[in-house]
């Protein structure tokens, strides 16, 4: 373990040194597995946030009340703690840059994450294709990497966009509500540029986003989807 920090009230990033990582792609995740003094264990997956370049694993875990590992990795885990962990896992839903076609990321919530890992890779990569980016939170205080995200303002070459469904200031400029159709449609890239699209979130977010991209004119096979339930840390 190297550092915690925090990313919002209810997120927090974990920085790991892994003397022995073999290397990731940017998309995967590892799993993380707690043993308890009398023997129980309980083993969650967690998509890694940081780009396949950068000299450190970062994870992003969200807080949930009824969690096992979460409320333990948020509120427990101090630097310099040892953690279990084994991986990279997946590579379904993963993003090089040497990919040809536009890029779509489309999150809700803590879905973010692995995307961030696209971003910094494409970061990395001199900004190979140009990207889209669709992030879906509650409130503007419950956006994970606000301020990486903002930095973006004005990329001639990366177009980020935030929807906040619950709470908004007064003045926000941004989409207020739940992604829809239109929404979808406005950001998505045209079906003959053969994007590439990825969908991270909550299982019925993914869901949706995903029949919305498909009954906007995008072909099936270029979206990839990887999804969370309601319990799952």
């Amino acid at each position: 373990m190297v550092e915690v920090i925090e990313e919002t009230a209810r997120a927090k990033n974990l920085a790991l040194e892994l003397p022995d990582w073999p290397g990731h792609l940017a998309g995967q995740h590892v799993d993380v597995r707690l043993t308890a003094e009398d023997g129980y264990q309980a083993q969650r997956s967690y998509s890694i946030a940081s780009a396949p370049e950068e000299g450190h694993l970062l994870l992003t875990i969200e807080r949930l009340e009824d969690g096992e590992v979460s409320p333990y990795l948020c509120d427990v885990v101090r630097a310099g703690d040892e953690l279990e962990l084994r991986g990279p896992i997946g590579g379904y839903f993963v993003w090089d840059a040497s990919l040809v076609g536009p890029l779509l990321l489309v999150s809700g919530g803590s879905g973010i994450v692995p995307l961030r890992a696209m971003l910094r890779h494409w970061q990395a990569g001199d900004r190979p294709v140009a990207v889209r980016v669709l992030h879906s939170a509650r409130s503007l205080d419950d956006v994970i990497y606000r301020e990486e995200l903002s930095r973006f303002d004005g990329d001639d070459q990366a177009d980020v966009r935030i929807a906040l469904t619950r709470e908004w200031p007064d003045d926000w400029p941004g989409h207020r509500g739940r992604v829809d159709r239109d929404l979808l449609d406005e950001v998505a890239w045209l079906p003959q540029e053969h994007s590439r699209m990825y969908i991270c979130g909550p299982s019925g977010f993914v869901e949706a986003a995903a029949e919305g991209l498909v009954q906007n004119g995008q072909t099936p096979s270029q979206i990839k989807t990887e999804r969370f339930g309601p319990t799952g840390s």
